[in-house]
């Protein structure tokens, strides 16, 4: 497998680690996700502030609810905030 191959496969073995049997995410699940495999996003204040944005739309805007597909857009929001704090 390449590196993205295995990247990808990660990311789907992380979201089914907190999923629920139904296969869906709660704002709950995510929560403790974030805070345990992306704990360097929420060190600083700068990322502190984007992932509890992300939380919040997630909490007022998918009825607190993920499936597979919106969790990968929260992860590309997540790389981004990244991208934008190595610059």
């Amino acid at each position: 497998m390449t590196e993205l191959e295995t990247a990808f496969t990660t990311i789907v073995n992380v979201f089914n680690m907190y999923a629920s049997k139904e296969g869906t995410l709660t704002n709950e699940g995510m929560k403790t996700l974030m805070e345990k495999e992306l704990p360097g996003i929420r060190l600083n204040a700068k990322g502190k502030d984007a992932s509890d944005k992300i939380l919040k739309d997630l909490k007022e805007n998918r009825g607190a609810i993920l499936s597979l597909d919106e969790f990968l857009i929260l992860v590309a929001k997540v790389l981004v905030i990244r991208r934008n704090e190595t610059k």
